[in-house]
């Protein structure tokens, strides 16, 4: 069944605004300060906001989909999404003059199954509580930790491309694009055996604990090998966890775009469940592990929720690391003295000033310039990253004012 006239009308009349857009001389600008940033010579602090509740802002008749195809609402969900943040709340993101559609990849997964009990809140909200169950209590359940198997499926990558290229002829080239691939251990461990449980495991069975990273380690090695040799890592990355990610060192020399190498590209890693772990555990646990497989990467971004403040004795060790999170649970003056110029200071902003009855912009305005007001002072680069965003009381201006107040704190207004 072929593209309703429908469908494409409204696919191209949105393809085209939004190729208008992305054509603006800002564009090339706002790549120009990533860079710079990235490069550790910044202009100023850079802004992204990302990991929206676009279920609360649903309200505005501009991000109602009206294509009927189920695969044509997909792509009309995108440039709807770009085009509100693009109005909105466009900060320092930056809109490609291309759409990029995902390599048809499939991964079998390591082996196990995730066992859990899931309770909703708002049921239009994908933002949940889990409850996991678990799986891994022995050395023969360690066993069932494999290698995923990874296959490409060149003919279907090429039917989505075609079907998009059918639909935004002469407006947006579009693409293949591989996938990110952070470097995340605990994160998978959490949902195989439970926060809580994982946590005793490492006082109570430290060496069935190493056994346990080490095979995770194992298996995410064997995939990643399997993602690079077939050319299936990223060709066009512009983020790396929510951060822009353009900078003049990457990609490195003999770069083929047909076979993206990891050394070519960002990863980031993180071990939230961390957060109340001692740094020398942390060490121990983590980076141990991880560190040989950052080596294989251009740049590299650490954190997320987890915090580092106290930790950069060993997270500065990281190899190629250029940005180090700092949560909003952070120490902020500690995180600066840790990072000392030497990484991009990320600072992640509480995106539970969002979440309450009502929005407070002068606490929002004072927590950024307090944090820019230390960086300036410590020789630190700086970017915002408002993330995580679970709830904005069904109140779409908050988004648009955190931005106005974020952009005026980067310029020094």
């Amino acid at each position: 069944m072929g593209i309703s006239q429908k469908d494409k009308d409204i696919l191209r009349a949105l393809a085209t605004e939004y190729a208008e857009i992305a054509a603006l001389p800002i564009q090339e600008e706002k790549r120009g300060l990533w860079r710079a940033l990235n490069g550790l010579k910044p202009k100023r602090p850079m802004v992204m906001i990302d990991q929206i509740c676009w279920n609360e802002l649903q309200t505005d008749a501009t991000l109602t989909l009206r294509c009927e195809d189920e695969a044509c609402r997909r792509h009309e969900e995108t440039l709807r999404r770009k085009l509100y943040q693009w109005h909105h709340f466009p900060v320092d993101s930056v809109a490609e003059p291309y759409l990029l559609v995902p390599k048809a990849i499939h991964n079998t997964g390591c082996g196990l199954t995730i066992q859990e009990e899931v309770l909703v809140g708002d049921k239009t909200n994908d933002v949940v509580s889990h409850k996991y169950v678990d799986i891994l209590q022995t050395e023969e359940d360690l066993e069932k930790i494999t290698i995923p198997d990874v296959r490409h499926d060149e003919a279907e990558t090429v039917r989505r491309v075609a079907f998009a290229e059918e639909l935004l002829d002469g407006i947006l080239p579009v693409y293949a694009e591989g996938i990110d691939v952070p470097v995340q251990v605990w994160d998978p461990i959490s949902t195989f055996k439970g926060v809580e449980n994982a946590l005793y495991a490492l006082v109570d069975e430290p060496e069935f604990v190493h056994k346990l990273v080490a095979r995770m380690v194992w298996s995410y090695t064997g995939m990643l090998d399997q993602l690079e040799a077939q050319g299936l890592l990223l060709t066009h990355q512009t983020l790396v966890h929510c951060t822009g990610a353009y900078s003049d060192e990457l990609p490195k020399p003999g770069y083929n775009p047909e076979k993206p190498r990891t050394c070519d590209i960002w990863t980031f890693g993180l071990a939230q469940m961390f957060s109340t772990v001692s740094a020398a555990m942390h060490q121990e646990f983590e980076f141990d592990y991880v560190n040989p497989i950052f080596e294989r990467f251009g740049h590299v971004y650490y954190g997320c929720c987890d915090p580092m403040d106290y930790k950069m004795e060993y997270a500065a060790k990281i190899p190629n690391l250029r940005k180090v999170s700092m949560s909003p649970w952070t120490d902020i003056r500690r995180g600066a003295e840790g990072i000392a110029g030497r990484f991009v200071y990320s600072r992640k902003p509480n995106p539970a000033y969002l979440a309450t009855d009502s929005f407070d912009e002068a606490l929002v305005r004072k927590d950024l310039e307090d944090v820019r007001a230390v960086c300036e002072e410590t020789g630190c680069p700086l970017e915002f990253i408002l993330k995580d965003i679970s709830t904005i009381r069904y109140d779409a201006k908050r988004l648009d004012r955190w931005a106005e107040i974020a952009m005026d704190v980067a310029y020094g207004k």
